[in-house]
C-alpha cells in the first residue's frame, strides 16, 4: 500500500520542459535575505499549462466556462486510478482498453499510461485519448479524466479530437500528472487548481487520500 497521501503533482523545478511554443518555466530570484532584504521571494513565468493543470474548458471552446466558472468540487472525491496502454500511430487509448473495468466508473478516472515521474525532455509520443474512449469513459459515469500525459490530444494535432470530444460529453481535463509508482485502485482525490479568474487552465496540486476520507464532503 502507498504511504499517503500520494503527492500525483509533477515537481516543478529549474528546467522543467512545457509545451513547444509556451514560456519557459522560470523562478527568479527577487529579495534576499542574503542581500540585507527582510525575506527571500521569487517571481514566477509559466504558462498555465505547465506540469500537473487542468484544463478549463474555454481553453478549447471559445464558449466553454473559464476556470473560476468550474465548481472546485470537480476535482475532488472518489477516483479511480487505471494502468492503460496506447496503440497505433498516433499513439491512441481505445474503449477496448476498459475491458474488465465495471461498467460504472467513479467519476474521476486517472489513466496511468506509464509517464516518468519527471520529464527530463518534453514528451513527443504519448497516448492520447480517441473520441470513442472519451464517449465510453462518459457513458460509465465519468465526468472527469486525469492522465500522465501532457495533453489529451497528440502533441501535432490541430483538430483537438479528444479536447472537443469532452467538449461534447461534458468531461473536464486534467493533465500531467504524475502517477508513477501508484498500484490501480480506487482512491479520493483532491486536485486544488491555482484560482486564476477567467482563465483557460491552471497548474495545480493533486493529491491522493485513502478511498472513503472525503465521504460526506463531495460525491
Amino acid at each position: 500500500m502507498p504511504s499517503f497521501p500520494v503527492d500525483i503533482s509533477r515537481q516543478l523545478t529549474p528546467g522543467h520542459p512545457t509545451w513547444p511554443g509556451d514560456p519557459d518555466f522560470r523562478v527568479e530570484p527577487q529579495a534576499r535575505i542574503s542581500r540585507g532584504d527582510s525575506v527571500n521571494t521569487g517571481e514566477i513565468r509559466t504558462s498555465t499549462h505547465t506540469g500537473t493543470h487542468v484544463d478549463a474548458p474555454w481553453h478549447y471552446d471559445d464558449a466553454g466556462r473559464r476556470l473560476h466558472e468550474v465548481p472546485l468540487g470537480t476535482y475532488i472525491g472518489r477516483c479511480r486510478v487505471v494502468s492503460v496502454q496506447g496503440s497505433g500511430e498516433p499513439l491512441m487509448l481505445e474503449p477496448g482498453v476498459l475491458a474488465g473495468l465495471p461498467d460504472a466508473l467513479p467519476s474521476r478516472v486517472l489513466l496511468n499510461t506509464g509517464q516518468p515521474a519527471h520529464w527530463e525532455e518534453f514528451p513527443t509520443r504519448f497516448a492520447a485519448l480517441s473520441p470513442a474512449f472519451v464517449q465510453e469513459l462518459a457513458r460509465r459515469g465519468v465526468q472527469l479524466i486525469g492522465t500522465d500525459c501532457p495533453s489529451v490530444d497528440p502533441l501535432t494535432s490541430k483538430t483537438l479530437d479528444g479536447h472537443h470530444a469532452c467538449r461534447e460529453t461534458g468531461l473536464l481535463i486534467l493533465e500531467g500528472l504524475n502517477l508513477s509508482g501508484v498500484p490501480d485502485g480506487e482512491y479520493d482525490l483532491m486536485c486544488l487548481p491555482l484560482p486564476l479568474a477567467e482563465m483557460d487552465g491552471a497548474p495545480a496540486r493533486a493529491v491522493l487520500l485513502p478511498a472513503g476520507t472525503l465521504d460526506g464532503l463531495n460525491g
